[in-house]
């Protein structure tokens, strides 16, 4: 059993980051999640959650699967065992990474959980994972990928292929969020591989 952390923010696409989070859990590991404010308005928008009870949306949608393997932090939880080095994270993804949460993470700035934590990871040399789902990009946002990738950091943009024939909206999720299980080294069967 492994032991993962995922960010969800404002932009656009929650359900990749939803859908990531259910399966890690489905496969067995241990989950630390973090949704930020902005996060919270996309579950609404997007997802159609009702958000006004947090903690039983949260265990709706993920306590469900594990609530052994299951940890859910708030933003301002500088408590929580992930915002250690010294904690065994075996890997992080932020998914979908605004470019709000990109550019704290590009410079350092660790002003809440999810940066904080993020940070650790690229200090500490451990799998980070960032998901933008922004376009069209401008210099800065491609100049905060290449620090973020330069300091160790992985960028796996909301890109999803064709080449499965996917034939509805749940095809294209699930390819992006293989691809980022691939990158996690967690086993899925989430999409038909080229050649396959």
């Amino acid at each position: 059993m492994k032991t993962f952390t995922i960010g969800i923010t404002g932009a656009s696409g929650a359900v990749y980051g939803v859908r990531l989070a259910q399966e890690i859990l489905k496969s067995g590991h241990k989950l630390h999640l973090v949704v930020t404010e902005a996060g919270w308005q996309v579950f609404r928008e997007e997802l159609l959650w009702d958000t006004e009870d947090r903690e039983r949306c949260i265990e709706e949608n993920f306590a469900s699967y594990g609530k052994e393997r299951f940890h859910y932090h708030t933003l301002r939880d500088f408590n929580a065992p992930i915002a250690s080095g010294s904690y065994q994270n075996d890997g992080m993804v932020i998914i979908p990474c605004s470019m709000g949460t990109l550019s704290g993470i590009a410079h350092g700035a660790s002003g809440n959980l999810l940066e904080r934590t993020a940070d650790v990871m690229l200090k500490e040399s451990r799998k980070l994972i960032l998901v933008p789902r922004e376009t069209p990009l401008h210099k800065i946002h491609l100049e905060n990928m290449l620090k973020v990738s330069e300091a160790g950091g992985k960028i796996v943009p909301a890109m999803p292929g064709f080449y499965h024939l996917p034939k509805s909206m749940d095809d294209l999720v699930n390819f992006l969020v293989g691809k980022v299980l691939d990158n996690l080294g967690v086993h899925h069967e989430l999409f038909t591989r080229w050649g396959d």
